[in-house]
């Protein structure tokens, strides 16, 4: 099989972390974090504005996330690479890993791609950031740790508008959602989905099924509307309110979580 390199010494590295010395028992995990593509791979036959809609990354989660991060005193570790190359929330080989329609809109630049090609958006993009999260849990061995994996979701999908400010998502341990899905639905105004707009399984999710429920640590699967954190006040806002509930929920949870 041909070997085929996708990324030049001099690109970005497709990990981004976030106080790396923090001390709390959260690890955050930020899948879409950015929207950067492989100069290889120029732009995947899109106009700018498709890679700047959701279809491209998870707009405005890095930012509530490296803010939570701080407020936490929690390492954060988010992927640089836009969803659209390898989706690093999806298992390698599944039809939505490296999509070849996102939403209603084709991506050009992922049809017909050879094994060797997919091969190496898994190992150059895809692997450093799932053995970074591994690292860094294999270093807390022995230790509390909540698994809390950070998204955002867009405001109207497929032409139908979503009510949900937030959701909190799990599947097939709910400790520290239900604790932390009740937090949120007992501030005002406040809108939350259980398992909406999406629901966590083996098929459209990685983080949590591999990270979290493979190692029994207690988790949840946040996803915050992009309308309300695509500024600095929103992303502060949010990173606010969420650094004063998680450890209510860890609280919560007792020392067993």
């Amino acid at each position: 099989m041909s070997f085929v390199s996708l990324l030049q010494p001099d690109e970005a590295d497709p990990v981004l972390i976030a106080t790396p010395s923090g001390a709390a028992d959260f690890l955050l995990a930020c899948d879409h974090a950015g929207r950067l593509l492989p100069r290889r791979l120029g732009m995947l036959g899109l106009p700018d504005s498709e890679l700047r809609r959701h279809i491209g990354w998870d707009i405005g989660i890095w930012a509530v996330t490296q803010r939570l991060s701080t407020r936490l005193d929690a390492v954060a570790i988010g992927q640089r690479y836009s969803r659209l190359v390898i989706d690093c929330n999806r298992a390698p080989g599944v039809p939505s890993s490296i999509p070849l329609v996102s939403e209603s809109t084709a991506i050009p630049g992922n049809v017909d791609l050879s094994q060797a090609d997919r091969d190496a958006r898994e190992r150059e993009i895809f692997r450093p950031y799932h053995d970074r999260l591994a690292s860094e849990l294999d270093r807390r061995a022995g230790r509390r740790t909540l698994l809390i994996a950070m998204h955002s979701f867009t405001p109207v999908y497929l032409g139908v508008a979503r009510p949900w400010h937030a959701g909190v998502l799990f599947n097939r341990d709910a400790r520290l959602a239900r604790i932390t899905l009740d937090l949120l639905r007992a501030e005002p105004g406040l809108v939350v989905g259980e398992n909406e707009p999406y629901a966590v399984s083996d098929l459209t999710d990685y983080t949590v099924p591999v990270h979290a429920e493979r190692r029994g640590l207690a988790h949840v699967e946040l996803e915050i509307r992009q309308d309300l954190i695509a500024d600095a006040v929103g992303q502060a806002r949010w990173a606010d309110l969420l650094a004063r509930l998680l450890p209510a929920a860890a609280e919560g949870l007792g020392a067993s979580g």
